[in-house]
């Protein structure tokens, strides 16, 4: 950006050049105004990385139509070409968009909004990408995405140039009609309307082609990022801890990034936003120009007035008038949308989660109760629902009153000038037409108003759902560290709470040896499970310190286990790949695990967790812990849902097949005894927490 800037100082030094030779008032504020361009594109570098591309662009655009534009003041431009000569409006309109992109990327909302955008393109992943018949090519990603950034702001620029030259050929066209040149009338069509017209069609089919692969692929990097720091440390476990406004992660990463990028259903998101604003802001200039030229000597309707650009000022009080009331009529739909998309997702996890748990359900008789659960959350959706129509009906109203009303107003205006024979049938057309652009460019806010106020509300989601991921993986609590005792996990003056503070679990000094199985024992509510996620990792509400032996990998069955939806190969191998494990030694985990009926079955793809019975999934659970074959394998109840003697064949088959894995159990059937060599009592203090002692037991058998 620094050299671009240093570019930019340079055409404003030639332009006060230009300005002293030719004394034309317009190349002196260019000079004055490509100056501040070259100051705010050299303190760019500060600004948002996605920012930085329109500014960048807008730049070149400054010096390349500013050369140009000075080519003509001093006599440089061809004669034959002088009806294509560049006006002055043009390279000061860039470089004031340039002055825009800077002070604007200042704005709070924005920077939020480009503080997510920037992520995509910052990143330093290698990409790969092939558009027939274009050969592959392979760079960095942002380098991609900067690209076809580039390309699209361009060919949006384009298309308002040729929309500019059809409203000439409009007014060429309309004159000949009202002349009956016939000769005229078809020229235009075939020679001007024709190119032009297919020209565009072919910039509009390769912008969607383009836009469509930059969507495609921002969403895919940012989806997998958003996926990793959510997962990352056990980060989604500590939001479910934490509870808070982060509710339904799946929709926020599923829904809410793609809305984000594109808008979702809307088809407005900060893409569609940022090239639509730019579009809509050249058009303005554009056509305002027009619109001026056309009404310069336009006095006011019945009277000698004269009023310079009479229309353009038309225009401007019309949107303004519209645009203040739009706001006051519909500020409320960007809180109704965030709650809409809340309850929405509140209704789905729901069902899926009945779903999930549907045999339960049944066994309980519990269908009244889920539908009356289920009712009363549509009925939350049903009332915003309504409270959104009863918002959108007047804005509607408003909307559809002012829209009927624009197209006649520029006829209104120019009426009694034709009638009076002022001005043409074409130049009439032309006028409406530019008034419509204008118009149109000025009511942006009024246009898009219900889009803005939904991608406020996903911009909100999202930047709440960052919030909850920073605030988990900043907790401070329990500290892990490798240990310097071979074979021994230490755990010194830990305490643990519960997320609301409540401290559960106190002044616990252990230590567990390896190959000395050890039974944890307590009441409920003790802290025994809490206990076992502390060592694992992932309970974050504690202090004190926890040091496992190098390099000793640890494995917890809880009493529940996860069975992914997929092949039963991959339940059993989970979360290790399916390729991990030959068939042998997963059949042989299978056999062990008393599941040998499930071999054929392997490549079988189904729920398992509703297709299997308690007992088999915690089995299940355990031929993952004999392919593992971890140093440490911590059983929270993982055998409860078999009856005494099969869990005496798992604890037997354990010890036979993972010898060197030391096995620490929560339990509270008395047969577990006999396989542990020590035992560990939950024993309450004055405080209500619970502490560990250690009690005398006999040796394993």
């Amino acid at each position: 950006m620094h050299s671009l800037a240093a570019l930019v100082a340079v055409f404003s030094l030639a332009s006060v050049g230009v300005g002293a030779k030719t004394g034309e008032p317009t190349v002196w504020l260019l000079a004055v105004v490509t100056a501040l361009c070259a100051a705010t594109t050299y303190k760019a570098t500060a600004i948002s990385s996605f920012l930085r591309i329109f500014a960048a662009i807008f730049a070149v655009e400054t010096v390349l139509f500013g050369c140009l534009y000075l080519a003509t003041q001093i006599g440089l431009w061809p004669e034959h070409l002088a009806d294509y000569a560049i006006p002055e409006s043009l390279p000061l309109t860039v470089a004031i968009f340039a002055l825009l992109v800077f002070v604007i990327s200042w704005i709070p909302v924005v920077r939020t909004m480009t503080g997510i955008a920037d992520r995509y393109f910052d990143t330093s992943d290698r990409a790969t990408l092939r558009v027939w018949p274009l050969p592959r090519v392979t760079t960095m990603e942002r380098t991609l995405a900067v690209a076809m950034v580039v390309f699209l702001v361009v060919v949006n620029q384009a298309q308002v140039g040729m929309q500019v030259r059809l409203s000439f050929f409009s007014r060429d066209w309309f004159n000949a009609i009202q002349n009956k040149d016939e000769a005229e009338f078809w020229r235009q069509l075939v020679t001007v309307f024709t190119p032009w017209a297919f020209l565009y069609i072919a910039s509009a089919v390769l912008e969607y082609v383009i836009k469509s692969i930059l969507t495609i692929r921002w969403r895919k990097w940012l989806t997998e990022s958003y996926v990793g720091h959510w997962l990352d440390r056990h980060t989604h476990y500590r939001m479910s801890l934490a509870g808070g406004a982060a509710d339904n992660p799946d929709q926020r990463i599923s829904e809410d990034i793609n809305r984000f990028i594109d808008g979702g259903d809307t088809g407005y998101g900060i893409y569609s936003f940022s090239i639509l604003l730019i579009a809509t802001l050249s058009s303005l200039v554009s056509f305002s120009i027009v619109l001026w030229d056309l009404s310069a000597n336009f006095t006011l309707p019945y009277t000698t007035i004269a009023v310079p650009g009479f229309l353009f000022w038309t225009a401007l009080v019309y949107a303004g008038i519209g645009t203040v009331v739009t706001h006051l009529i519909g500020r409320a739909l960007v809180r109704l949308a965030f709650m809409q998309q809340r309850y929405e997702a509140d209704f789905r996890f729901s069902l899926a989660r009945l779903r999930e748990y549907s045999e339960q359900v049944a066994l309980l008789a519990g269908e009244a109760a889920e539908k009356s659960s289920l009712v009363a959350r549509f009925a939350a959706i049903i009332k915003n629902y309504f409270a959104i129509i009863a918002c959108r009906k007047n804005l509607t109203a408003f909307t559809a009153f002012y829209g009927q009303l624009s197209p006649i107003i520029p006829y209104v205006v120019a009426a009694p000038f034709y009638f009076a024979g002022k001005v043409t049938l074409g130049v009439m057309t032309q006028t409406a037409s530019a008034f419509a652009r204008v118009e149109g460019a000025l009511t942006f806010f009024i246009n898009y108003y219900v889009s803005l106020a939904e991608f406020k509300a996903v911009l909100d989601r999202l930047v709440s759902f960052d919030a909850a991921i920073g605030q988990a993986k900043a907790r401070k609590g329990l500290a892990h560290a490798p240990g310097t005792e071979p074979g021994v996990v230490a755990l010194d003056e830990v305490e643990l709470r519960i997320p609301d503070g409540k401290k559960i679990v106190t002044r616990v000094d252990l230590r567990l040896v390896a190959e000395e199985p050890a039974l944890v024992v307590g009441p409920s509510g003790s802290g025994k499970s809490t206990l076992f996620r502390a060592i694992s990792g992932i309970w974050p509400y504690g202090e004190g310190t926890i040091t496992l032996p190098p390099e000793a990998d640890v494995v917890l069955l809880p009493q529940r286990p996860y069975v992914p939806i997929g092949s039963l190969r991959q339940a059993v191998t989970y979360p290790a790949p399916p390729e991990t494990y030959t068939d042998a030694e997963i059949a042989k985990a299978l056999r062990v695990a008393r599941l040998a009926d499930l071999t054929p079955l392997l490549d079988v793809e189904d729920v398992w967790s509703q297709r299997l019975s308690g007992g088999e999934q915690q089995r299940l659970a355990i031929a993952r812990a004999l392919l593992a074959k971890p140093a440490w394998l911590f059983l929270d109840e993982s055998t409860s849902a078999m009856d005494e003697g099969m869990e005496a064949e798992i604890y037997t088959a354990l010890a036979a097949h993972l010898p060197q894995t030391t096995i620490v159990s929560i339990g509270h059937r008395a047969s577990l005894a006999q396989f542990h060599a020590r035992r560990i009592e939950m024993r309450p203090e004055e405080s209500g927490a619970f502490t560990t002692v250690d009690v005398t037991a006999r040796a394993a058998e």
